[in-house]
Order: C-alpha cells, then structure tokens, then sequence
C-alpha cells in the first residue's frame, strides 16, 4: 500500500519571528528603484516542487488550509521565499516572485499554492471577521458602501496600509496574481519611511501629531455588538522599528462614525502626509502579471493600484491576498479571551 506522501517531513521549527531592526535601505526614492530591486526568479527547480505538490493533492486531497510546508520537500521554495522576506524586511520593502505558472493548475490547486508559500513567511492571519485566511481581490460588481471594500470593486485604490484599525496589523501582505485585468489595475507602492523624513524635516509638528491617536474605522470587521471603530496613531515606534498605519479614508470614516471632529492640526497633518504619499518621487507603478506572487512590507510601505476594468471576452481580474502577522493569535482583532 502506498503511503501519504503528505505525512512525510514534518518541519517543527516554528513561524520566523517579526523583523527586529530597522530597514536602513526603506526610505527610498523612485529614481533610485528598477525592477531589478524587487524582482525575485522562482527557478525550475521550484516549478518541479509545486509540481509534485499538486500531484500529492491530487492522490491525497486535504483542505488547504490544513496544509503546512513541511509536508513535502519544498527545498527550493524556501530559499526563494527566504530571499523574499529578507528583501521586505531589510531591501525595497518589495518582492514580486516571477514566476508560477498558474495555467498548470486549477484555482484551488493555485489557492494551496499560494497559501503554501505564504506560510513561508509566518503566520498566516484572518482578514475577516467570519475568519476567511484566504481573499479574493476581484470586482464583485457591488457598489463601494459601508462593509463593501475597494478591495471588490473595479475602483481605483489610494494608497493605504492593509488593516490599519487592527490592534496590530499586519507585516506582510501577499497578493498572488492569479488573472491580471484586461486593462488598468497598475500596482504602486510607496515608502512611508521615506515620508517620515520629509515630515521630520519639514514638518515636525505635523509629525508629532501623527504619532497620536486617530479615530479608524472598522469596516463593518467587528462583532455586532462592538463599536465600529478603533483609535491609533498613524506612526509609532515599537521599540525596534518604524511601523505606520496608513489610510486617510478610514481616519475620516472613522471620525464620522464616532460622531466626533478631527482637529484642524490632525486634517493638516493628513492633508500634507498625503500630499507626500502621492509625490511621485515617493512611489513606484508596475503591472503584477499572471502567476506573479507580489509581498510587501505593510507596516513601513503603502501600496495603491489604478482603476482596472475586465474584458467580456476573458477571466476577470482575480488576485489571491494574504496578511501575515507573527504575534500570538491569528484573530482579526486580538487575543480572544478566555
């Protein structure tokens, strides 16, 4: 009788921990970056990897997220994976692995996958309340309203941190490109480092006030008994790295939501922030295509993307998003009490 390859090679070593130190090089400017920066080869040797992956799950089916990436040789994913996390840890704050063919293999098939080398990187979190580990960045055809994100609309992005209101959000966002648009849906991606400077030179009491709290909304990702907002610092510091939230959006909606105003210091202080965010020395535009796997530094970087619109005539735009977060929980909105 053949054994379950899926039972073999258990890894026991645990999810990295979080980064350490600060990224010296994360205070960019556009003119110094090229794709060279953040492109990362996924050569054949991890092609056949995901290959014999596929294969086991196909004798051996297990829901995916039962799946860890020790149950099979993944030698050569890892290393590329590792070259990933040191690259949006201590580099660009960027990596774009290029990439897996995700033509071979059906969308669950390509959900393992990327769910697989995601969990490379930590622990994968929730990014809903109803616990889904896995999202789908797609146009919904619903409208943009309260509880309905841009995330599942067509809508052009600004630029934003993912899952600001948290009570910590996340390290890394993973988005796996399973089907890019037929046109727009451009990737751009800023460095809040590089703001902070600008601030801190030009603007320091404006700084000092991004450091206290803001009201944050929630996007309808709370229990329907809770208030539907938070309230966070857009900078903070803990203790051996920068770490933003960012989404002046949330912060408007937030304030409307508890029913309060926001100071004249705090709209100014945003309204200049934004205007530094969207400077475009501060931020690079590249199209993800299909089969790249895009990972990014969410507490030192924002991320946008442009309008995107779907042919009739082809899949629509369809993008596989990730969080991960190594603190002790992977709940949405903290440890759950006992």
């Amino acid at each position: 009788m053949s054994q379950n390859p899926l039972k073999l090679h258990i890894d026991p070593t645990p999810a990295k921990s979080a980064h350490e130190t600060t990224n010296d090089q994360a205070a960019w400017h556009s003119t110094r970056l090229s794709p060279a920066d953040w492109l990362v080869p996924f050569p054949e040797a991890c092609i056949s990897e995901l290959d014999n992956v596929i294969q086991a799950l196909r004798s051996y089916p297990q829901p995916i997220t039962h799946l860890r990436p020790g149950m099979l040789s993944l030698t050569a994913c890892t290393r590329v994976m590792s070259q990933v996390q040191h690259k949006i840890e201590h580099q660009t704050g960027l990596a774009v692995v290029d990439r897996i063919p995700v033509e071979r293999y059906s969308l669950e098939e390509n959900k393992a996958i990327g769910w697989l080398l995601g969990q490379m990187l930590g622990q994968v979190i929730n990014q809903k309340w109803n616990g889904a580990l896995l999202y789908d960045v797609m146009d919904s055809g619903k409208p943009l309203g309260y509880g309905v994100r841009r995330s599942v609309t067509n809508l052009a992005q600004p630029f934003h941190t993912d899952g600001a209101w948290l009570w910590s959000p996340p390290e890394y966002v993973g988005l796996f490109c399973l089907q890019p648009a037929a046109k727009g849906g451009l990737s751009r991606f800023a460095s809040l480092q590089t703001v902070h400077q600008a601030l801190q030179q030009h603007h320091p009491e404006l700084l000092a006030r991004l450091y206290q709290p803001f009201y944050w909304d929630c996007q309808a990702e709370h229990s329907p008994n809770d208030t539907p907002y938070r309230r966070h610092p857009v900078y903070t510091h803990d203790g051996t790295a920068l770490v933003t939230r960012y989404y002046d959006n949330y912060i408007y909606n937030g304030y409307n939501l508890a029913g309060e105003s926001l100071d004249s210091q705090g709209q100014e202080a945003l309204k200049v922030m934004r205007s530094l965010v969207e400077a475009p020395d501060h931020w690079v535009e590249f199209r993800i295509e299909k089969g790249q796997f895009q990972y990014l530094n969410n507490r030192q970087f924002a991320h946008a993307r442009t309008e995107f619109s779907d042919s009739e005539n082809s899949q629509k735009r369809h993008l596989l998003r990730l969080w991960n977060r190594n603190q002790s929980t992977s709940h949405l909105d903290g440890p759950i009490e006992p």
